[in-house]
C-alpha cells in the first residue's frame, strides 16, 4: 500500500469511527458555537462572506472587538476525489499539530506565517482564526518569494508538506501567511521527498509554488512580455536554489537519507547550470510541467475555472510552436504531436463542462 493510500485508509477510517477532534475550547470563542453554526451572509455579525471555496463557505466576523475568519465545511464537499472530501478532517489535523509546534519555545516567531487557530472542531465542521488583514499576492517581489521560502524551508524540516500553494491560499499582511492546510499532509523529510514517499520525486516544495501558484504569475506576465516573464522565473529561481542549499544542509546535519540528499543535489546542479547557461529551456520544461500538472489536478476535482483553460491555451500553442524543443527535452513522453492534440481537445472539452460555478 502506498504513503498516499495509507493516508486515504486512516482518514476515512476517521471520518466513519464518528470520533471528534477539537483544537481549543468553545469557551475560546467570541460568540457562541451555536450561533455561528447558524451563521448566514445576512447574521450581524457577518462583514463579508467569500462563497467560492470549493471545500468550505467563509465568513469575515466581528466579535469581542475583533475581526475573525469563520470557516464552515461545504456538505457535500465540491471536489471529487478523497483528498477533497476529507480535507476539512486533514486542516483541523493540521491546525492542532500547528498550535503545538507555536507553543514550543520560539515556535510562534518561527512559525508566524501560519495563521493560528483560536477553535476548530472537525465533526461540526467549524474553524474560527483570527482574520487576516493581508492581500491576495498579484505580484511577486523578492521580499515575498524569500518569505514564502523561508516558510517552506521550516514546514519541510518539520515534516509537513503542502501540496496546494494556489493563490488563493497565500495572503501578504507585510509578510506572507498560508493560513489553509486542507492539502497539507505529513512525511519524514530525512526519508522521503514528500508525503508519498520516494514514488514521486517530480513533486516538491518550489515545484508546488510554481505549479499550482507561480506559473500562472508568470503565464499573465507573458502576454506583456517574454523577457519580463523570464526575468521573474529567474528571481525565484535564484531564491528556490539557496533555499535548497539551506535544506539540504540542514538534513544532511540531521541524518538524513543518501537518496533524500542525492535528489536534492539532482535538483540543486539543475538549477545552477541553468542559471549560468541561460534559462530558456528550463523555463519550458517546468512551464510546460507545471501547466500539465496543475490541469490534471483541475479535471481530477472536476474544478475547473478559466484558468484551467487558458492553461490548456498555452499547452496548445506551445505545442504548435515549440514541437522541436519539447520532443528534445523529453517533455512529449516519444508521443506524437496528434497524440497531444488529441488529449488537450479532450482537456478542453472536458474542463469547459466542468466550470466551477457553472
Amino acid at each position: 500500500m502506498t504513503p498516499e493510500q495509507q493516508r486515504h485508509q486512516a482518514q476515512l477510517a476517521f471520518a466513519a469511527s464518528g470520533a471528534e477532534l477539537e483544537v481549543g475550547s468553545p469557551a475560546d470563542c467570541p460568540l457562541p458555537v451555536e450561533l455561528l453554526l447558524a451563521t448566514a451572509a445576512a447574521s450581524p455579525w457577518v462583514t463579508q462572506h467569500f462563497a467560492g471555496g470549493l471545500t468550505a463557505e467563509v465568513y469575515r466576523i466581528e466579535a469581542g472587538g475583533r475581526q475573525w475568519t469563520l470557516k464552515r465545511a461545504r456538505m457535500p464537499c465540491k471536489v471529487q476525489n478523497v483528498d477533497g472530501q476529507t480535507s476539512f478532517l486533514n486542516e483541523v489535523q493540521r491546525r492542532a499539530e500547528i498550535q503545538r509546534l507555536k507553543a514550543r519555545p520560539g515556535g510562534a516567531e518561527r512559525f508566524a506565517a501560519l495563521v493560528d487557530t483560536q477553535y476548530a472542531s472537525y465533526r461540526q465542521g467549524l474553524l474560527l482564526s483570527p482574520w487576516i488583514a493581508g492581500e491576495a499576492v498579484q505580484e511577486w517581489d523578492e521580499r515575498r518569494l524569500l518569505q514564502l521560502f523561508d516558510c517552506l524551508h521550516v514546514l519541510l524540516l518539520e515534516g509537513l508538506f503542502e501540496w496546494d500553494l494556489c493563490a488563493g491560499n497565500i495572503l501578504d499582511d507585510g509578510r506572507i501567511r498560508l493560513f489553509d492546510f486542507g492539502y497539507m499532509y505529513r512525511f519524514d523529510p530525512l526519508r522521503a521527498f514528500n508525503s508519498n514517499g520516494t514514488a514521486m520525486p517530480q513533486f516538491h516544495g518550489a515545484e508546488r509554488f510554481e505549479t499550482r501558484h507561480y506559473f500562472a504569475h508568470l503565464l499573465r506576465l507573458e502576454k506583456q512580455s517574454e523577457a519580463r516573464a523570464l526575468d521573474a522565473f529567474e528571481l525565484e529561481k535564484r531564491i528556490a536554489l539557496q533555499a535548497y542549499q539551506r535544506l539540504q544542509r540542514e538534513l544532511r546535519q540531521r541524518g538524513a537519507s543518501p537518496g533524500v540528499l542525492a535528489w536534492l543535489e539532482t535538483l540543486i546542479q539543475r538549477w545552477q547550470g541553468a542559471l549560468r547557461a541561460g534559462l530558456d529551456g528550463l523555463y519550458l520544461e517546468e512551464a510546460w510541467r507545471s501547466h500539465w500538472l496543475d490541469l490534471h489536478d483541475d479535471l481530477g476535482g472536476q474544478t475547473c475555472t478559466p484558468l484551467t483553460l487558458a492553461r490548456i491555451d498555452w499547452l496548445q500553442d506551445c505545442l504548435a510552436a515549440r514541437h522541436p524543443d519539447l520532443q528534445s527535452l523529453g517533455l512529449l513522453a516519444g508521443r506524437g504531436q496528434e497524440h497531444w492534440r488529441a488529449q488537450l481537445r479532450q482537456a478542453h472539452g472536458d474542463a469547459t463542462r466542468w466550470q466551477v460555478g457553472a
